[in-house]
């Protein structure tokens, strides 16, 4: 077994009321570091499981079985800028800027999270990477973190569900049928 390491974001009931201390200790989190950062709600977890998902789906499971608490996601660093982007492959901020403007490389960058038109905008580094490896032959983007993305997909969905009405749910999980039995 191998220790984990990962951080979900709650939200909810206060984690640092003692009631709710103790009954995320009670749970099964013991292994976790509770906090408050810049206003958001963490528990920094080191978990001991087989796999990354069975330590993540067990972390969520536990945290959630306290009343009121919620997992919205797990701490990501999936979300880039072209600055990070650069760092992270060691080029420059305007190499980078020019890929995504279509002015170097072959085009066909990834579009950004956030409207196109914003002065700062986001991505998705799984998609910068995978138009990473297939331009500049890279490595591949690790199972692990397809998975983290795929489960907060699944947080974000399962938070946007609940707010639906009733009657629009059917048609949302037509539309997610397909991807998932794929």
């Amino acid at each position: 077994m191998k220790i984990q390491s990962f951080t979900l974001i709650v939200e909810g009931v206060d984690i640092h009321e003692p009631d709710v201390f103790d009954a995320l200790y009670e749970a099964g989190c013991d292994d976790a570091l509770i906090a408050t950062t810049n206003g958001v709600q963490v528990m920094d977890f080191g978990r001991e499981a087989a796999s990354f998902y069975e330590a993540i789906s067990s972390a969520i499971t536990d945290a959630e079985s306290v009343e009121g608490l919620r997992v919205v996601r797990i701490a990501d660093p999936d979300i880039v800028s072209m600055s990070e982007i650069a760092a992270r492959i060691g080029r420059s901020r305007e190499c980078v800027r020019l890929w995504v403007l279509g002015k170097r490389g072959p085009g066909g960058f990834p579009a950004p999270l956030n409207d196109p038109h914003d002065r700062y905008r986001f991505w998705r580094w799984s998609d910068v990477e995978g138009w990473l490896s297939t331009v500049l032959g890279s490595e591949p983007w690790s199972s692990e973190d397809h998975l983290r993305a795929a489960i907060n997909a699944t947080l974000e969905l399962r938070h946007h569900f609940r707010q639906l009405d009733p009657k629009d749910r059917p048609d949302l999980r037509a539309l997610a049928d397909p991807a998932l039995r794929g």
